[in-house]
C-alpha cells in the first residue's frame, strides 16, 4: 500500500551518512510489514540495500546471514554436505505466512526484527544457536544470541536507530542432526506451534538433545539435555522450564491449545532423534 506520511527516502552507501536518529525515521529492508499498514509516525525511510551487505557467507566456522538476505536466497542456498541441519532452511522458509513472491522481497533480518512469536527465521536461527551482530548508533558492534534478542511478542533488544547487521550460525550447530514439527490452523497459515530439535548423535545412538520451541511461546524457549531424555523426562522439563505466562495465545490458537500442541510436537521430535526414524 502507499504510505502517505512518507516524505523522504534515503539510500545511504554507509551508515556514517545517517546522523542523529529521529523517532520518525525507519530502516527499510524488504518492507513487507512497513507497507502492509499505515505508519502515521514515520516520515522517512532509510533503504538498507545501498549498504551492499553480502546475503550469505559460508565458511569453516559456519554461515553468516546478512540481515538483508532475502528469504528466496536462503531457500535456494546449497549447504555443505556436512551441515546435516541445513534442511531446516527450506522447512522454515516454507513455514512463512507468505507466498514465494513475498520471499523475493522479505528478509531474514526483517523477520527477526518484527519479533513475532511465529517468526520462522527466529525459529531457525534460535534453534541453531544463532548470534546476532548489532550496530548501535554510537559505539562498537555488540553480539546477542537470537534467543536473547527476542524478548516477547513484537519486542526485542534493539535500541532506537540500532541495526541488526547479521546472524551467524556456527558449524557446531549446523552439523547436528535435526528434526522439525509445525502446526498451523490452516495449510498456509501462521504457525500455532513450531518445534525444532537437534542432536549430536549419529546412527540413532541416543546422544544429547537441544529443543527449541517457538510460535506457541511469546519468545524462543530452549531446553538442553546432555543425554537424550525419555518421554516422561521431556514432559516434566517442559512443565518445569516454561511458566504458564510464557504460553502465547492469539487468533491462531489459545494458550492452552498451543501448549498442548507444542508438547505433542516436542515428543515427536524427541522420538525421531532418539530412534532415527520419523514418528
Amino acid at each position: 500500500m502507499d504510505i502517505g506520511t512518507i516524505t523522504t527516502i534515503r539510500r545511504p552507501h554507509s551508515t556514517s551518512e545517517i546522523g542523529d536518529w529521529r523517532p520518525s525515521w525507519a530502516w527499510l529492508a524488504g518492507g513487507t510489514w512497513l507497507f502492509s499498514e499505515p505508519q502515521p509516525d514515520t516520515d522517512t525511510l532509510i533503504d538498507l540495500h545501498g549498504l551492499g551487505w553480502p546475503e550469505l557467507q559460508a565458511g569453516p566456522d559456519g554461515l553468516t546471514i546478512g540481515a538483508t538476505c532475502r528469504i528466496a536466497t536462503l531457500y535456494r542456498f546449497t549447504a555443505p554436505e556436512a551441515w546435516t541441519a541445513a534442511p531446516l532452511f527450506r522447512s522454515c522458509c516454507e513455514a512463512f505466512l507468505a507466498g514465494f513472491k513475498i520471499w523475493n522481497v522479505s528478509t531474514v533480518g526483517g523477520n527477526l526484527c518484527m519479533s513475532l512469536p511465529a517468526g520462522p527465521m527466529i525459529s531457525l536461527t534460535a534453534s541453531l544457536d544463532g548470534i546476532c551482530t548489532l550496530w548501535p548508533r554510537d559505539g562498537a558492534p555488540r553480539q546477542v544470541a537470537v534467543s536473547d534478542f527476542v524478548t516477547g511478542n513484537h519486542a526485542n533488544v534493539l535500541q532506537p536507530g540500532e541495526l541488526l547487521r547479521s546472524i551467524h550460525l556456527p558449524t557446531s550447530a549446523l552439523s547436528r542432526r535435526a528434526a522439525m514439527r509445525v502446526m498451523s490452523l490452516t495449510k498456509l497459515g501462521r504457525s500455532a506451534a513450531l518445534v525444532i530439535g537437534t542432536s549430536g548423535a549419529t546412527n540413532g545412538d541416543g546422544g544429547d538433545l537441544h529443543l527449541c520451541l517457538t510460535a506457541a511461546t511469546d519468545r524462543p524457549v530452549h531446553l538442553r539435555f546432555p543425554a537424550m531424555p525419555d518421554a516422561a523426562a521431556l514432559q516434566a522439563a517442559l512443565d518445569e522450564q516454561i511458566p504458564e505466562a510464557r504460553w502465547f495465545g492469539d487468533v491462531h490458537g489459545s494458550a492452552p491449545y498451543k501448549r498442548h500442541v507444542a508438547r505433542h510436537l516436542a515428543e515427536e521430535v524427541r522420538r525421531e532423534l532418539a530412534e532415527g526414524v520419523r514418528a
